[in-house]
């Protein structure tokens, strides 16, 4: 007995005129939402993102190229709680070096609660000639203070 082959069932592209819906003359457009428009950047701002290494040195050399600044200046640190703040001021105690990284001083890192291995958002000021270095926890507290995150326990602000 040979069996005979069973033709292949392929459905059909077509829809069945049973589910074919009507269609309106005129099609109504739903209004699209228009996004908020988002704010740029000031221009007088230069923004970066860099790793605290071991000895306290930032090194983000776009950052110093946009300041002007160079081996030899003369700079002075201030700081609060989990943010550093660096001017160029001849009367300065601390000198640039030459490979134009900053190192922030121990004793301001403590105060100030950076370690090593933070890595920091960068805000540099060219026109006033001045740098400051946030740590990723004050930037956390001034986006969720904006109300665009949910805090920590999972509710909105």
């Amino acid at each position: 007995m040979t069996a005979q082959p069973l033709a292949p069932v392929i459905p059909s592209s077509s829809v069945p005129v049973s589910r074919q819906r009507a269609r309106p003359a005129t099609a109504r457009r739903l209004p699209l939402a228009r996004p908020v428009p988002v704010p740029s950047a000031p221009e007088e701002v230069v923004y970066g993102i860099a790793r605290i290494d071991a000895s306290g040195r930032i090194c983000e050399r776009a950052i110093i190229t946009a300041l002007g600044w160079a081996g030899g200046d003369r700079l002075t640190f201030t700081a609060d709680a989990g943010v550093v703040t660096v001017r160029r001021d001849p009367g300065g105690m601390v000198t640039l070096p030459a490979s134009t990284y900053l190192t922030i001083p121990a004793a301001l890192r403590r105060g100030c609660g950076l370690e090593a291995g933070d890595p920091v958002l960068l805000a540099a000021l060219p026109d006033q000639d001045t740098l400051t270095a946030y740590s990723l926890a004050v930037v956390d507290q001034a986006i969720r203070a904006h109300g665009a995150l949910p805090h920590a326990q999972g509710g909105m602000s």
